[in-house]
């Protein structure tokens, strides 16, 4: 008799290879419309499922994980952040969870050094003035940004994704400044020529260029607040590729409206999909539909290691990227 195959359920469309493979090693179930699932639909999916693959548009909250039925063992995130999940929930109820890291490393760095360069240089505005066809000429004193060559980046969090970003703002000639929990090791710190800041307060004061690289938790929601956005300089640039949250992000339209900084680049915000309506008038701010891991060998990568995360814990084995709750 053959041996009864895992129940997989999986919230939203992933690559065709990865539900491909999916579909030879597991009893899956799929989401082939790509609609995002309603609370009703994952109750239903964590009763049924032993596994569940949920992604970031997915709220897996206390209340949801109270409602698990005994098969659930495992949820197997397809992305990096778990802040959609509550882990210590999760853990109560005996269910592991485990993610997909470090391969989205270099495309998220890809994206932040791109909005690094964007920003100061008003590429969107100088396309959009092509497109709207009101480009008369060019003119000495027309379109004006800023160089970034010699400025000095700030990055908070000096992760895989900050250290990434770090090589690659070398490259460009910045000077590289972070701020972390802990330094990185030495060896770090003197490959990226890097200059590490315990407050984050002082750096934030002295830098021309903010990168957020941290991940989402309670520690960091909101940890550029009103008063910290304060403290930048008024050419000062903010991008953000980690997690909207982290920003408060009314202060920050009230702070780029006034002109208080220069401009900011993000991909990601605190509401998504919603955006605070008021940044969508502004000239100074690139606005991304949190596309900055949209590769598709990235997502490939994420579904990949998402199988095997799953096989491994079927197998017996703790899943290679497993999370472990604080």
């Amino acid at each position: 008799m053959a041996k009864k195959k895992t129940k997989v359920v999986v919230t939203r469309k992933l690559p065709d290879a990865t539900e491909t493979r999916m579909m030879e090693l597991f009893d899956v179930s799929l989401n082939v419309n790509d609609n995002p699932m309603s609370h009703d639909q994952l109750v239903e999916a964590i009763k049924t499922a032993d596994v569940l693959v949920p992604t970031v548009t997915d709220s897996i909250d206390a209340d949801l994980l109270g409602q698990a039925g005994k098969k659930l063992k495992l949820i197997a995130n397809y992305g990096t952040g778990v802040d959609h999940i509550d882990l210590n929930k999760a853990k109560e109820g005996g269910i592991t969870v485990s993610n997909t890291p470090d391969v989205l490393t270099e495309d998220t760095a890809d994206m932040t050094m791109a909005l690094i360069l964007a920003v100061p240089r008003r590429l969107v505005e100088g396309e959009m003035t092509m497109r709207a066809g009101s480009w008369s000429g060019w003119s000495p004193t027309w379109m004006l940004g800023h160089r970034i060559f010699g400025k000095r980046l700030g990055i908070i969090g000096m992760g895989r994704i900050g250290q990434a970003v770090a090589r690659r703002a070398r490259g460009f000639g910045l000077s590289v400044h972070y701020h972390n929990r802990n330094p990185v090791h030495d060896e770090i710190e003197s490959e990226l020529e890097a200059t590490y800041w315990e407050s984050l307060d002082q750096m934030l004061a002295r830098m021309d260029i903010i990168s957020v690289n941290c991940p989402h938790t309670p520690a960091t929601f909101h940890l550029l607040s009103a008063r910290r956005l304060k403290l930048l300089q008024p050419h000062a640039v903010i991008v953000n590729t980690a997690r909207g949250e982290i920003i408060d992000e009314a202060a920050l339209t009230k702070i780029l409206e006034a002109g208080e900084i220069a401009g900011a680049g993000l991909d990601v915000f605190e509401h998504e999909p919603a955006v605070n309506p008021k940044l969508l008038t502004l000239d100074n701010v690139i606005l991304l539909p949190h596309m900055s891991s949209a590769t598709f060998e990235g997502r490939v990568d994420m579904g990949d290691k998402v199988v095997l995360n799953i096989q491994s814990f079927i197998d017996g084995h703790t899943p290679p990227d497993r999370v472990i709750s604080d």
